[in-house]
């Protein structure tokens, strides 16, 4: 579900990006690939500024080249590197293949039918992993099966319950540690799970307000985390022996995030650190203290967002943070010499990236993209140097075809610095264009630069789209986020209305065809839009989003139960008569008759992020006072749709919404 490049991350810290970012879409954020400058527009048309344009003859893409799934995706070697395994569509669903290195046949492997796999590793040279929930409902079972398609087990088959890896036990070929809320719908304890027969042993309890578990590098349990809501504590204990003691303890706003133990597999760690500063920093530390021993590297403008490592090797290899591309800092010679043999090979105008590596860390699979190309799957020998591409990826898009995705900055109304991402039609000048004005999900996540396929097929119908990082968004510090708090629908919507506005005044918009879409928080978003700023925009598309913020809080998984306080703080406490007065005027089901634009709202029934009934009210609100409201709702889909016969008949009914509302001229065939 979340896709992490470099030498090695452990699985256990994507549960925390996920809580994190709590109210992004998991399904349908495709091939979403994370520096920041100003991005001068030059307006050379010669025409008025009421004088509209024509699209020059630009071939109009079908739909479903922009989102059916890829032919081969997600390449991963086995430990040994005798094989490769990837995803690749079987009735329509991403199932895995295998084939060993040196032969084109590949075996299928899994033969699932209702929904694609969400992700999957080698446990090891002999059986591969595998999640995936049912219907979009999140609740991930784990599943074992052998590389020839052979003895396949759904080893977590408990009704209700999730899954999430803490340590895939790399050196123990028949067992990992994952965590599962099974005793408790709030609570994930730790097990050891035989990956053959799904024997489980509970090896800790959780005491009530653990949300992680950390291993060290032979895979003991040493570090937890836990919250009351509003404050972090570290546990750490010396042995499995012994009981886990408190650390420290810090307001949810400051992060000491411990990564992974030194080498040594001591009391020293490797953390990100926003503690006594304002950008999350790698640092080394005490576990058994909180103390902090030494900066490793902060940026001075933007979070630091990893330090990987080297499993073979025990050393860290690269820190990596995003301006307005991901960018790298080595701190390992031979991955540097690496990179720079790549670079050499495969060109400069691409990403690349290394997503997966043999035990011996000799052969690679590389990945490449950029903001017009889903890029290539390459096999890299680092031995002689040897380059092999695998597979390209959505070979059908034609990079002069897309749209060039550019870094751009303006300022909020209060003086904060906003920065974004401005994508226009291919052939077309920047001016008097319609838009598509288009808020990230989170809220506390980040757009980023890189192949967005929503964006290319909404620039080949003729729109720019407009991409907002505004307040709250992560990745600038802790001041920055820390800004959104309680201004869901007030100065974040802010920051949205003043992108729109810096459009229009720099001739870039046209006023009268300008449309807002989101997902999950960029649907509220939307919402709040055509609620509070009624005349800004012609129609709406909300997709997964929250309307009212009182049942939205009253819903909320059970598992998100620990972190309510922190979301009372974050959003407001409807038990407070202040906050919840705020929570109301900031409900835009509590003010549809304040909305004048035409809306398409879709759903899926098993969200168990932003409920079905978000987006039932706001329709029956809608339609009760005779507004015009268009409704998709798929019951075999959750937060985001997933199936890709469901993603088509979205985006379909998108183009035809927008193309009536936005009175485009039709882009030729």
């Amino acid at each position: 579900m979340e896709i992490k490049v470099m030498i090695f991350i452990p699985k256990k810290y994507f549960f925390y990006i996920t809580i994190i970012s709590f109210l992004g879409i998991s399904a349908c954020d495709q091939n979403q690939h994370t520096e920041y400058s100003g991005f001068q527009i030059h307006n050379t048309l010669d025409s008025s500024p009421n004088q509209k344009q024509h699209m020059p003859n630009i071939r109009k893409i079908p739909v479903k080249d922009f989102f059916k799934n890829p032919e081969r995706v997600a390449y991963k070697l086995s430990p040994n590197g005798e094989y490769i395994a990837y995803l690749a569509p079987y009735q329509s669903r991403l199932n895995i293949f295998v084939k060993a290195i040196n032969e084109n046949e590949a075996t299928r492997v899994t033969s699932t039918t209702d929904r694609d796999l969400s992700g999957f590793f080698w446990a090891n040279n002999e059986r591969l992993m595998y999640i995936r929930d049912f219907g979009g409902d999140e609740n991930f079972h784990l599943f074992s099966v052998k590389k020839d398609g052979s003895e396949e087990k759904d080893l977590t088959p408990f009704e209700g319950v999730r899954v999430m890896i803490i340590d895939d036990l790399a050196e123990d070929e028949d067992h990992m540690l994952v965590g599962m809320n099974k005793r408790h719908p709030q609570l994930f304890d730790p097990y050891r799970i035989n990956i053959h027969s799904g024997e489980l042993t509970q090896i800790a309890e959780n005491r009530g307000d653990i949300t992680e578990w950390i291993t060290d590098h032979k895979g003991k349990l040493r570090i937890a985390v836990a919250t009351n809501g509003v404050n972090t504590t570290l546990l750490y204990r010396a042995s499995e022996q012994d009981t886990f003691e408190a650390v420290a303890t810090h307001d949810f706003k400051i992060s000491v995030y411990p990564m992974y133990f030194d080498f040594d597999n001591s009391e020293t760690v490797y953390a990100l650190s926003n503690k006594g500063r304002d950008k999350l920093a790698i640092i080394k530390m005490n576990i058994r203290t909180g103390e902090e021993l030494e900066l490793i590297y902060e940026h001075p403008e933007v979070d630091v967002t990893y330090m990987s490592y080297s499993k073979k090797r025990k050393v860290p290899t690269t820190i990596s943070y995003t301006t307005w591309k991901r960018k790298y800092k080595f701190v390992d010679p031979q991955i540097q010499a690496h990179y720079k043999d790549l670079e050499t090979q495969l060109g400069t105008d691409h990403e690349i990236s290394i997503t997966s590596t043999t035990k011996e860390e000799d052969k690679f699979i590389i990945r490449t993209y950029n903001d017009r190309s889903l890029g290539a799957y390459y096999y890299y020998d680092t031995q002689n140097k040897e380059l092999k591409e695998l597979a390209k990826v959505g070979s059908w898009l034609k990079k002069e075809e897309l749209a060039t995705m550019k870094p751009i900055q303006y300022k909020s109304r209060d003086g904060l610095t906003i920065c974004g991402y401005l994508s226009l039609p291919v052939g077309v000048k920047a001016k008097n264009l319609p838009v598509v004005i288009n808020p990230h999900g989170g809220p506390w996540a980040r757009d980023s630069w890189g192949f967005n396929p929503e964006v290319q097929f909404l620039c080949n119908r003729g729109y720019a789209v407009l991409q907002m990082n505004f307040r709250g968004s992560t990745g600038y510090g802790r001041e920055f986020w820390q800004a959104s708090f309680k201004e869901w629908g007030l100065k974040m919507q802010d920051d949205v209305t003043d992108g729109v506005n810096w459009l229009i005044k720099e001739g870039i918009a046209d006023p009268d065809r300008i449309a807002i879409y989101g997902g999950s928080y960029g649907g509220y978003s939307t919402l709040a839009g055509i609620t509070f700023t009624p005349d800004l925009y012609a129609c709406a598309v909300d997709y997964v989003g929250v309307s009212n913020l009182f049942t939205f809080m009253e819903t909320i998984p059970p598992y998100w139960e620990p972190y309510r306080k922190m979301l009372y703080e974050m959003v407001g406490n409807p038990e407070d008569s202040v906050d919840n007065a705020r929570l109301k005027a900031t409900s835009p089901v509590f003010h549809v008759d304040k909305i004048k634009a035409p809306l398409l709202i879709a759903q899926g029934a098993k969200d168990p992020r932003v409920k079905q009934a978000e987006s039932d009210q706001m329709v029956e609100a809608l339609r009760n006072r005779n507004i015009n409201v268009d409704y998709i709702l798929k019951e075999n889909e959750g937060h985001g749709f997933h199936n890709e016969e469901n993603r088509f008949e979205f985006y379909e009914r998108m183009e035809a919404f927008l193309d009536m509302h936005l009175q485009l001229a039709n882009v030729e065939e």
